[in-house]
């Protein structure tokens, strides 16, 4: 990808196209899966917050990364496998930076109807109900938060929230504008394909880590020149 934007064009075989097509549309399913979990581990933790240790234990924090990563990858499983059966004999050149899945198929010169109606009833498990849990998780929330006396408690609670928000806002935000809304400028598409395939990815790390206090502490010590020293 960083190839195709540096030298604006390159070569690519089809097998290859198919395999990036794929590690795309896997890692976006699972991104999907792993803020639905984090919403739920927001939910516990101000909805429940007597009960969050012991309903999210370690064993259950192991076990929804790797459900959300396996699921991920097996779900788009089905969708690779009807795309290696499509022919391809026009101009394939794809217009965008990287072999995103709908400017992919449209190269095809077979029929594509049954892929298309795969590709939108397996939207739902993997886009549509993870976006619901999202909204239901944080509407139980937002309920919770009204029904707090304390402001200091209000805002504590919004902003364990905040970050995760943030992500979500960014990562469908872009999804919905992208699938949702009829665009016929593909330069607006791939502008807004790089908020979350390198923006929202980039930032996750950042935006995740800031708000750990120990983090926060050693930048303060870098950036500040000061030592840094062991609480212990």
């Amino acid at each position: 990808m960083l190839k195709i934007i540096w030298l604006n064009g390159a070569f690519i075989s089809i097998p290859g196209c198919i395999a990036q097509s794929y590690l795309y549309c896997a890692s976006g399913s699972t991104e999907c899966y792993l803020l639905a979990a984090m919403a739920y581990d927001r939910y516990l933790a101000i909805c429940k917050p007597l009960l969050y240790n012991k309903i999210m234990s370690q064993k259950l924090q192991y076990s929804l990364v790797i459900f959300c990563w396996m699921l991920g990858f097996t779900s788009t499983l089905i969708t690779m496998s009807l795309l290696t059966q499509l022919q391809f004999c026009g101009p394939n050149i794809i217009d965008h930076y990287f072999c995103d899945l709908a400017p992919f198929v449209d190269l095809a010169c077979s029929d594509t109807s049954v892929l298309e109606m795969e590709i939108f009833i397996l939207s739902f498990p993997i886009m549509v109900i993870p976006f619901i849990l999202i909204l239901v998780s944080y509407s139980c929330v937002v309920i919770a938060i009204l029904h707090m006396s304390s402001i200091t408690g209000r805002k504590k609670a919004f902003s364990t929230c905040s970050s995760h928000l943030s992500v979500v806002i960014m990562f469908y935000g872009s999804l919905i504008i992208i699938y949702l809304v009829p665009s016929s400028s593909q330069t607006l598409n791939k502008m807004i394909s790089v908020v979350y395939t390198v923006v929202t990815p980039l930032f996750n790390p950042f935006i995740y880590s800031i708000r750990n206090k120990d983090i926060r502490a050693v930048i303060h010590d870098l950036f500040t020149l000061q030592p840094i020293h062991n609480k212990n």
